[in-house]
């Protein structure tokens, strides 16, 4: 499933990235890069992505990096972000929501935002699960996710493929930035 759309004036191809799970996530193409013979995209998600942190006692966030699809967490995240009219979306690689979101102002972010290991965070929503806080932040830096291309779509490069060749990819990316 190959198309271009337009949203906002801004047009890209979109395809559709499987993960080794069978999961998908509907993506822009962003770049080509060639590494060693192969065709890798560089791709961003069309739904926003998000991230889900544990808010514990001294009020600090912690990341919750690994979640199944069916945790009573987002069930509950989905129906507070479903009062926003937004959805959310347990698909490949991350999780993310859809629907219209407020472009963030950031003169008006909060004085100290979330930084996680050297991102930056902004709030979307927090929700409780049995008297334990919960937040769902957006990223506020890009979001970019490498595939290699396949059929009409792209698989995924997880793992030790992904710690091979993020280092080549990065490097092409410089050599043709100039």
């Amino acid at each position: 499933m190959e198309e271009t759309n337009s949203k906002d004036n801004y047009e890209a191809k979109t395809l559709i990235l499987n993960d080794s799970n069978g999961n998908e996530l509907f993506c822009y193409l962003e770049q080509l890069v060639n590494i060693e013979g192969e065709e890798y995209a560089l791709l961003t998600p069309v739904d926003t992505p998000v991230s889900l942190f544990k808010i514990n006692e001294k009020d600090e966030p912690e990341l919750i990096e690994k979640i199944e699809k069916n945790e009573q967490i987002l069930k509950n995240a989905d129906a507070v972000l479903q009062e926003h009219d937004l959805r959310l979306i347990r698909s490949a690689v991350t999780l993310t929501v859809s629907g219209e979101l407020e472009e963030p102002i950031y003169d008006e972010l909060e004085e100290d935002p979330l930084e996680e290991d050297s991102e930056t965070y902004e709030l979307l929503v927090n929700f409780n699960v049995l008297e334990q806080e919960y937040g769902i932040y957006i990223p506020l830096d890009p979001f970019f996710i490498v595939g290699k291309l396949k059929d009409k779509g792209a698989i995924l490069i997880e793992d030790d493929d992904f710690d091979r060749l993020q280092p080549l990819i990065e490097s092409e990316l410089e050599k043709n930035s100039f």
